[in-house]
């Protein structure tokens, strides 16, 4: 009977350590980090979570510094976003080709609205872009300007990029966010004519201090749908095997973001952690949430790499 009680105590310790001393823990590597390296955009979407609160944007010596650190720490995917990454261009262009030739990352992506992408960018850097997400929320201009992202000829420009990625051997992907002015269109005719090779939608999200109310820059909370009216939408468009449904319980805190000023966003209502320039990936990861169930739910791992890419390759090292 002693040595039960000894052996629980021990138990009971360690749990205790586990849970009070996380650098005893084991840390899961940055696989997939999506660095939002500037905030500004040109467009103006009502459900916007992650707005334009400054206009900072890291040196390239600084912003290549993070990236090697992350790289070292594990990253194997590096995707970047905004705001819009093409309202700079010559900064994009030189972080995707620092990313390709120097670390040799294994898949390098962005995330655009579109508007600003030119053949001539796709041309010179298209070679080191594994993947270009365009993010689309309708298939009708009138629900585009409603929602903040019409520029009268979106569709027309989707097609255009879709057909430059085929040209440029570029894996072309769609982002939708389903909210109130669209949850009920049918987008079927589209996606099989545009045929990306993934196409997440995401239920749209209300994040503490971006988008969640009057004193913020975006209020997103009268474009909300429920559960339900999600689900609808993506039974509506089940046939598209490229689709995949992003509910908000798997996309608030399954991102591992980095912001302009380099540190890790935490979508669990703290701070953001230090600057990795200052604090190193492993201290600022020590001081976010990130779900990382939820990241392998939502299909984190995915054939990244427009080459050659094994399901033995994508293994989490953890």
């Amino acid at each position: 009977m002693l040595a039960f009680t000894s052996l629980l105590l021990i138990i009971v310790v360690l749990l205790w350590l586990f849970v009070k001393a996380p650098f005893l823990r084991r840390r899961s590597p940055p696989i997939s980090v999506n660095y939002h390296f500037s905030r500004k955009c040109n467009m103006t979407c009502a459900f916007c979570f992650h707005t334009a609160t400054t206009s900072h944007i890291e040196t390239p010596e600084n912003a290549k510094r993070g990236l090697k650190l992350l790289k070292e720490a594990g990253m194997k995917k590096c995707n970047f976003a905004g705001g819009e990454p093409f309202l700079y261009p010559k900064f994009l262009g030189e972080m995707i080709d620092y990313c390709k030739d120097t670390l040799q990352i294994e898949s390098v992506s962005i995330v655009s609205n579109g508007s600003l992408i030119k053949e001539r960018f796709l041309q010179k850097h298209g070679h080191n872009i594994d993947i270009l997400a365009i993010s689309c929320d309708s298939f009708d201009e009138a629900t585009n300007v409603k929602i903040g992202r019409g520029s009268g000829n979106q569709v027309k420009k989707l097609y255009e990029i879709a057909s430059w990625c085929q040209k440029y051997s570029i894996k072309f992907k769609l982002n939708t966010v389903v909210n109130r002015f669209n949850h009920l269109e049918d987008m079927n005719q589209h996606i099989s004519a545009l045929q990306p090779f993934r196409w997440k939608c995401f239920q749209v999200l209300i994040v503490a201090g971006e988008n969640d109310s009057d004193a913020t820059l975006r209020n997103a909370h009268s474009l909300t749908i429920s559960d339900e009216e999600f689900d609808d939408f993506c039974k509506r468009h089940s046939g598209q095997a490229s689709l995949v449904p992003e509910p908000n319980r798997l996309m608030a805190k399954s991102y591992l973001i980095l912001d302009e000023y380099m540190r890790f966003l935490d979508r669990d209502g703290k701070a953001p952690s230090e600057s990795i320039l200052k604090a190193g990936v492993r201290r600022a990861l020590e001081q976010v949430f990130w779900d990382e169930a939820a990241f392998l739910e939502r299909g984190g791992l995915y054939d990244w790499n427009k080459g050659s890419c094994s399901s033995d390759k994508m293994g989490l090292e953890w």
